[in-house]
């Protein structure tokens, strides 16, 4: 089964959007709401018989509910059926779209990193964590600042992040790792084998987080240099 905490936060916010409170989700699938209140908290792990009552309920698959597809019947969604979803306002919804999104991007970072693990050099993980916590910083300080928020809790000077000091670490951060990365080259270090077929094998409940994210990121770039 894939992490208790995914399942769980699914759970509860499939019960949440189907508008039903604990206590009917709990009748309607045969089981008590303290029971019920312990799966979508993660403090209990179901059995196999509640997983499939509970696919029957909410009409999405098993691996949707495990958290191994951001697919309601299971299969891959691409990131432009994610975003005509978003639009249309049926299918992924507020919290729930920005929960898939998290899943999404967190599996594709795990898998990441677990990689560079592989090649056992503390820097280059460092730099790859400092290109990536950069990115955050820049979005939840933009979050930030639109929310009202009072900036002096930044030491970066709100001048100089407009600026886009942050941003400038961030590309210092890229070419760190891209420098740490040729010297293993050069070093004829062993690299881990990443073939589809070795991702698919070696990270099976997050290989489609990895495809996602980089055939979203690789249609956009593309269409961006070739945009007339």
């Amino acid at each position: 089964m894939a992490s208790t905490s995914e399942f769980s936060r699914t759970l509860s916010l499939l019960r949440q959007e189907r508008g039903v409170s604990q206590r009917t989700a709990a009748a309607d699938l045969g089981i008590s709401q303290a029971l019920l209140s312990h799966y979508e908290n993660g403090v209990r792990e179901p059995g196999l018989a509640f997983v499939v009552r509970a696919c029957d309920y909410y009409r999405v698959s098993a691996d949707f509910i495990l958290g191994r597809t951001l697919s309601r019947d299971g299969a891959m969604l691409s990131e432009e059926d994610i975003l005509a979803a978003a639009d249309q306002g049926n299918v992924l919804r507020g919290s729930v779209m920005a929960t898939l999104q998290a899943k999404l991007l967190s599996g594709a970072i795990g898998v990441l990193f677990d990689l560079l693990g592989k090649l056992n050099d503390k820097t280059l993980v460092n730099d790859a964590a400092a290109y990536l916590g950069t990115a955050v910083y820049q979005l939840y300080r933009r979050l930030y600042r639109a929310a009202g928020g009072n900036e002096s809790w930044f030491a970066l000077d709100g001048d100089d992040f407009a600026m886009d000091a942050a941003a400038a670490d961030m590309k210092r951060s890229e070419t760190r790792y891209v420098r740490g990365l040729r010297a293993l080259r050069e070093k004829k270090t062993e690299f881990p084998a990443m073939s589809d077929e070795a991702v698919t094998k070696n990270y099976p409940g997050r290989c489609q987080s990895v495809t996602q994210v980089l055939h979203g990121a690789d249609s956009r770039a593309n269409t961006l240099m070739t945009e007339k």
